[in-house]
């Protein structure tokens, strides 16, 4: 397994959480995460890395309520307190961090880390950010060598937005359709399918955009649990690697208020928890990411708390 020397913006500090003893059997996450450092791998289990992309630029750009630059904070302090069941080790590499405007800059900084990660044999985990990190998780997963070697890689979106706006200038909302032309450029088709598209919240336009990529999706008003086991399965079966990105307003308001743009109707939580342990089981998750969540709009930090307990289970 090769070691990495990632270059990150903040460098990780300790995590804090409920205390009930030293032992295993009272662990919590904040008592088994450590630093990762270059020597942070463990050959018999394949550890998992937890990186955050801090980021309003793409969110401000795409004209949506900002705040997501504070998500990763957030999501490591819903995460810390609880209990520990993983069989693998998860490191914190610290936070890569958009200033101002310098969303390009920031992404393609997230995405040597992400690869260099992925290369030393890691499960990669972004914490966003707007729906923008979803670029910066690409050009990490797409400049590795698992897919440079010629694997075929799938990204699964579960969002209610397809997020495939043509714009003059990259945002929240343009990353799928940046992903779409980068895979053209290489000579490959994006595999994209979107698991919980809000009609009345997409354009016709973003619908033939779409169908013109070959984009697979279902909307949220058909996301029974059987449906979407059978979608994603159907996924799954194509692709060799995959790329997870959670946008949290996939799910209710009630749920998810935290985020840019709350859902009106959403995928309910135990149909999304089911796709992560679908994913999780696959054995084909090679990084993930959850975006959008906004620590200013939320109540009785559930959204936090949502993203906490999605990455837990991906993660188990």
């Amino acid at each position: 397994m090769q070691t990495s020397h990632i270059t990150v913006d903040v460098s990780p500090t300790p995590w804090t959480g409920r205390f009930d003893g030293d032992g295993a059997e009272h662990r919590r996450w904040w008592q088994a995460i450590t630093p990762h450092t270059p020597e942070a791998a463990d050959a018999a289990s394949r550890p998992a890395v937890v990186l955050g992309f801090c980021s309003d630029a793409g969110v401000l750009r795409n004209k949506g309520r900002v705040g997501a630059a504070a998500a990763p904070a957030a999501i490591r302090s819903a995460l810390g307190p609880l209990a520990y069941h993983l069989d693998r080790d998860v490191f914190d590499a610290g936070d890569v961090v958009v200033e101002d405007d310098s969303l390009e800059a920031g992404q393609e900084r997230a995405g040597r880390a992400i690869s260099e990660l992925l290369d030393a044999g890691n499960l990669t985990v972004v914490l966003g950010g707007g729906h923008e990190t979803a670029f910066a998780s690409y050009l990490g997963v797409s400049g590795s060598e698992a897919v440079q070697s010629g694997q075929r890689l799938g990204v699964l979106n579960l969002d209610a937005h397809f997020d495939l706006r043509d714009e003059p200038v990259p945002s929240s909302g343009t990353p799928f359709l940046q992903m779409a032309q980068a895979e053209a450029a290489a000579g490959r088709e994006l595999q994209y399918a979107v698991v919980g598209i809000s009609q009345p919240n997409n354009t016709s336009t973003l619908f033939d955009t779409a169908h013109r990529l070959g984009v697979k999706y279902l909307l949220d008003e058909d996301c029974s649990s059987e449906a979407v086991e059978a979608f994603v399965a159907d996924f799954l079966r194509g692709i060799d690697v995959l790329y997870l990105t959670i946008d949290l307003d996939v799910m209710p308001a009630s749920v998810a208020p935290g985020v840019s743009a709350p859902a009106a109707y959403g995928v309910p939580l135990p149909v999304i928890s089911a796709v992560c342990r679908q994913v999780a089981a696959s054995g084909k998750l090679v990084h993930l990411d959850v975006a959008e969540l906004n620590p200013s709009f939320d109540i009785d930090s559930r959204t936090a708390k949502v993203a906490a307990r999605l990455v837990n289970t991906l993660l188990t």
